[in-house]
């Protein structure tokens, strides 16, 4: 799989944003000073295994040279990393992942520290993922698998 980062892999539709938003069956989990909010939902025939979001507040850095900057390095993270995150939804094929990155910290972080904390998220990602795909039960009780948040 080649390390790009291409359109159809960036997360483009406002309905799609407000499902992973909008509470209901979307998980997070934090590798600060990322943090990571993703829900499965079903892959269309031209939809990309996994779509991307990449958020920095303003309130966490006014200037948008800073916010491009991270920006950047989240991208470049994950376009390194991703094929973690495929591999962990190959035993399911109908299936996509819809997956965003929000910026927590105040201050500029190294790209290295970046790259590190992206591969920490996307490794606990997936194996989440394969406990659920091991475990399908665990959706049909309802809330129990909204209310689980790692922090």
């Amino acid at each position: 799989m080649p390390a790009t980062l291409n359109k159809r892999e960036r997360m483009v539709s406002r309905r799609l944003m407000d499902r992973l938003f909008g509470g209901g069956k979307s998980r997070s989990m934090s590798s600060f000073p990322l943090r990571a909010v993703y829900t499965t939902i079903e892959r269309g025939p031209d939809d990309a295994p996994v779509q991307v979001l990449v958020s920095v507040s303003k309130r966490h850095f006014k200037r948008a040279v800073k916010r491009n900057r991270v920006k950047r390095q989240i991208r470049e993270a994950y376009r390194n990393n991703k094929s973690i995150a495929y591999d962990a939804l190959t035993p399911t094929p109908g299936r996509a992942l819809a997956l965003a990155f929000i910026w927590q910290a105040d201050r500029l972080y190294t790209t290295a520290e970046v790259y590190a904390a992206m591969q920490a998220l996307l490794i606990r990602l997936a194996e989440k993922l394969a406990r659920h795909e091991a475990n399908p039960a665990k959706t049909t009780m309802g809330h129990a698998e909204t209310a689980e948040n790692d922090g």
